[in-house]
């Protein structure tokens, strides 16, 4: 059995602690826009889970990589000023932070959004003090499903991978989580079960988890 303090669950945050997905379809409408572009809902689904500098490309035509960050950053300025007066915080993901630190895990975001995101997000659901590490799009090269994310995640909670459990809402998500060596757990906000082939665990809605059911992966 591993002992409470050394267990880790590391969260990705757009589509499991808050449901932003139609904000980010929305911030990148908006974005497209403003370069004479239009950018539909279906094709926004065929980048989810992606970083800017991949998904730009896809979507605005912009390949400079000057140019793209400067995009990017546009982008995630329209995202933050749609979602700051109303977080859409995922039902249950609050009370599962709260738990979870009670228990005594080591806290984490694993996200692929830069890092005022992150930060505005924790902050909007007050859990920021119950984090142990952040690591955001910011701080890797590669995108999911590449495990980078996880692979640093795991590293600043200065846990073993198999102590960590990632919550994940897309299949490049859980893709990246087992090849970072952790356990996935899939949350069927955005995608249907069967494609979460690679998931250690599959529940409906984050509030159906509960800290026992995370430790039972790791103990089990």
């Amino acid at each position: 059995m591993v002992i409470q303090n050394k267990f880790g669950v590391i969260f990705d945050m757009d589509g499991v602690l808050v449901d932003s997905a139609d904000a980010h379809l929305q911030s990148f409408q908006l974005l497209a826009r403003e370069n004479g572009k239009e950018v539909t809902k279906a094709q926004f689904a065929t980048t989810f889970g992606r970083q800017n500098r991949d998904i730009i490309p896809i979507l605005i035509g912009e390949t400079d990589e000057a140019a793209v960050a400067v995009l990017a950053d546009r982008k995630e300025a329209i995202y933050r000023d749609l979602v700051r007066d109303d977080m859409p915080v995922v039902e249950g993901a609050v009370a599962l932070i709260e738990a979870l630190h009670s228990r005594g895990a080591k806290l984490a975001v694993g996200s692929s959004g830069p890092l005022p995101n992150v930060e505005l997000v924790l902050e909007a659901m007050g859990v920021s003090d119950m984090m142990h590490a952040i690591v955001s799009g910011d701080d890797v090269m590669r995108g999911k499903p590449h495990p980078d994310v996880f692979v640093q995640a795991c590293r600043r909670l200065d846990l073993s991978p198999c102590h960590c459990i990632v919550i994940e809402d897309a299949p490049a998500g859980i893709a990246a989580a087992k090849a970072a060596g952790t356990y996935a757990v899939a949350v069927m906000i955005h995608y249907a079960r069967d494609a979460f082939t690679g998931a250690d665990m599959i529940v409906e809605r984050l509030g159906d988890l509960s800290v026992d059911d995370l430790l039972s992966l790791i103990s089990g």
